[in-house]
């Protein structure tokens, strides 16, 4: 069944209802509910920050999936988990897709929480992994390739393990990284890598989301070592838990200020309550 936008489903209510079709009237009645009772709330952000086109606003879902609202669009960050988790927010305009693993791809998932024109973004190895009937509602995006969106720009960055014993988990090529840029900003989200060059070459990061957990990405430490070589305004520590917890998301934030004040550390909550 095809998700219809609002305006869409009020428009062929209104037409139905005069010519009699109950099925119809009912759909209007269930409209007519909802506006009575007041539509859907969209929770406060964490953080807002000014751009030359409005405010990005960024709400942490839960460890490698966030929202980003900016200029009347909502984009969805590897999307994971069930569909309650996103019912607050609008429908995204934008779904952004970093690897095959489940946190941070599952098909059930995209296929729930997007609409008709959603662009869903992800590397070719995600794709293969849909099934055929599915794949035509993702686009792909290779490491070094940039796309125009909506008046945004995203490029996928390289994103792998280059330390022996990680290899296995991230190999180079396979997944992506993002620089999102937006009303004159630039946001890097690393998804699962290490301090690999790529990330360490990149310029003007206004804003950044690094994961740190093992043994699958990188350490507090290569995560700082590697935030004060490319100095972004903001960076946000996420993807942080691993197979023997919580890494030391406050330790990494010594260790940034302990290189520069240039750079601010924004502790936030990506896990629930003994999640």
């Amino acid at each position: 069944m095809k998700i219809q936008s609002r305006k869409q489903l009020s428009e062929r209510i209104h037409s139905g209802t005069r010519y009699g079709n109950p099925v119809l009237f009912l759909m209007f009645v269930l409209l007519v509910t909802e506006t009575v009772l007041g539509e859907k709330t969209i929770p406060s952000p964490t953080d807002r920050i000014q751009t030359e086109k409005g405010v990005v606003e960024i709400y942490p879902v839960n460890h490698a999936t966030f929202v980003m609202r900016w200029n009347g669009q909502t984009i969805f960050i590897d999307p994971v988990g069930p569909a309650e988790r996103f019912r607050s927010f609008d429908r995204p305009d934008l779904i952004l897709i970093t690897d095959i693993h489940g946190d941070h791809h599952q098909q059930g998932t995209v296929s729930m929480v997007r609409q008709e024109s959603t662009i869903t973004l992800a590397p070719q190895a995600v794709i293969d992994k849909v099934p055929t009937s599915r794949q035509s509602v993702y686009r792909v995006l290779g490491n070094g390739e940039k796309i125009a969106i909506n008046g945004m720009r995203v490029e996928a960055i390289p994103m792998y393990n280059m330390t022996k014993e990680r290899l296995r988990f991230h190999s180079k090529g396979r997944g992506n990284g993002y620089v999102v840029s937006l009303g004159g900003k630039r946001v890097y989200i690393s998804g699962d890598t290490e301090d690999v060059p790529e990330m360490r070459s990149l310029k003007n990061i206004d804003v950044a989301f690094l994961c740190m957990n093992l043994p699958y990405t990188m350490t507090v430490e290569q995560a700082a070592s590697a935030a004060v070589e490319f100095k972004p305004g903001i960076v946000f520590p996420y993807h942080y838990r691993g197979t023997k917890g919580f890494s030391d998301i406050n330790q990494f934030k010594k260790l940034v200020q302990a290189e520069t004040k240039e750079i601010e550390v924004r502790i936030r909550e990506w896990y629930a309550p003994r999640e």
